[in-house]
């Protein structure tokens, strides 16, 4: 399948140009940029566009052009936090493809909800612009890959904002994991633990949309619905039409950061319980969930609950690798690796051997000491955000791949759909990475994809 920015464009009212104006005029944008200013137009300025907005504007190269989003209030709140830019304030808009028309724009931060990510970065890169995108990346499997195809084919900047792996000590993390400090790793664990029982979000019923919010466009490839306030800001995420739970929202941070210090790209099968047990609301999402990811050598884990707090570790979120000479725990504060004890002995023979000899079934007459298999370490968290967003900028000047490329991107998106596709049909998913296919189950299948509605076309 594939995005057809003509065919999107000619189902509605608004006209934009043609890809091919756009791409003439990419080079000379770029050199501008790389060497002045570079210019960036938002695609969706909710908390999260907000988060970004501020962190971009602390980069002196960096310029917002414009702020765009189909709530006015929204767009109207972000206008006001560039009012400081050295340029003043940002213009406004209402539809992402005015921004994707202007000549003056090198990159666009989308951070719109998940169902959004994919048309407006597809139509970026074939408008010449570089992208930064929120994770999850896409709604579903299919979408994504067009993501990675439509940067490869107009060779543009995608960075995803995982930011995690920008972080000095998740590398350094990732570092020990794959040079062995911890052993061979068989386990890996991540989880999200919190309670919002028994209430969750709620259930409001369904209403008028508030003034200025556009619901139709808001709504955009995902099925025509009346208005629901959980539906839209926030608790979007617990509904399946617009995203896929924690699931999606976290578990793809953390099995981003599995993935690459495995130096895997997707597991080989998935199994998946939990439901919707307590919480007395409308989300469509469970409340609890655990997911099994099996790759060649070891296996995976995500937990969710909604429902109790508690974790042993003190820890309401994080990754641990469990090796054969340490244990690695990783999150955003810090990092912790704890030896694995192990023995030696001045008397190394075996203990059958000992028993022929002596008839005595111990090892009495040796010395046991218990050492650590790997050194205790720790290190505190190291900033993120800021060394992500310099990472894409620089990235745009050298044109070489960012470190959370489209592609990585992609890769860790599908494992955590995967998991839900795992859990939303009940089957043990059998993974296909390499075609992104999933073997001898055509109704799992079917969720790899979902058709949109005739507005925001698609062509096959």
């Amino acid at each position: 399948m594939k995005v057809n920015r003509r065919t999107f464009v000619a189902s509605t009212a608004a006209g934009v140009v043609g890809t091919t104006s756009a791409l003439s005029a990419r080079e000379s944008r770029l050199v501008q940029g790389a060497n002045d200013r570079i210019r960036l137009g938002f695609i969706g300025v909710g908390g999260m566009g907000r988060g970004h907005l501020n962190n971009f504007m602390q980069i002196s190269e960096a310029e917002v052009v414009v702020v765009c989003d189909v709530w006015d209030f929204a767009r109207n709140r972000a206008r006001k936090m560039t009012e400081p830019q050295p340029r003043g304030p940002a213009e406004t808009e209402s539809d992402f493809r005015r921004i994707l028309d202007r000549k003056d724009i090198d990159a666009v931060v989308v951070a719109t909800p998940d169902h959004w990510h994919a048309l407006p970065t597809i139509m970026a890169c074939e408008a010449g612009k570089d992208v930064y995108v929120e994770k999850p990346i896409s709604h579903n499997i299919v979408e994504g890959r067009q993501m990675v195809d439509a940067a490869r084919t107009h060779k543009r900047i995608v960075q995803v904002g995982t930011q995690q792996r920008s972080g000095l000590h998740f590398q350094e993390a990732v570092d020990m994991v794959r040079e062995g400090k911890i052993g061979k790793v068989t386990r890996a664990r991540t989880w999200n633990y919190g309670n919002a029982s028994p209430r969750g979000i709620g259930s409001p019923p369904d209403g008028a949309p508030p003034a200025g919010l556009d619901w139709d466009f808001w709504l955009g490839p995902a099925p025509q619905v009346a208005f629901n306030p959980n539906r839209f800001i926030g608790s979007f995420r617990w509904f399946w039409d617009y995203a896929g739970g924690m699931m999606t929202d976290w578990g793809v941070h953390l099995l981003d950061i599995v993935q690459w210090a495995m130096n895997v790209d997707a597991p080989s099968a998935i199994t998946a319980a939990g439901g919707k047990f307590v919480l007395e609301d409308n989300r469509e999402t469970p409340d609890t969930l655990e997911v099994l990811f099996e790759y060649p050598e070891f296996v995976a884990t995500y937990s969710n609950r909604f429902t109790n707090g508690y974790t042993p570790d003190g820890h309401g979120y994080g990754i641990v690798f469990y090796g054969t000479d340490g244990t690695l725990f990783v999150d955003r504060q810090g990092y912790d690796l704890y030896p694995e004890l192990g023995e030696t002995t001045e008397d190394p023979e075996p203990a059958y051997v000992r028993l022929q000899e002596t008839g005595q079934p111990s090892w009495s007459s040796s010395r046991t000491v218990d050492v650590g298999r790997s050194p205790r370490m720790s290190a505190p968290g190291s900033d993120q955000n800021e060394p992500h967003i310099e990472s894409f900028l620089e990235c745009m000047r050298t044109r070489k791949l960012p470190i959370s490329d489209i592609e990585i991107g992609h890769r860790s998106t599908s494992t955590c759909l995967l998991g839900n596709i795992a859990y939303r049909t009940g089957h043990k998913i059998a993974w296909d990475a390499k075609s992104e296919q999933i073997s001898d189950d055509p109704e799992a299948s079917k969720l790899l994809s979902r058709e949109n509605r005739s507005r925001w076309t698609q062509d096959v």
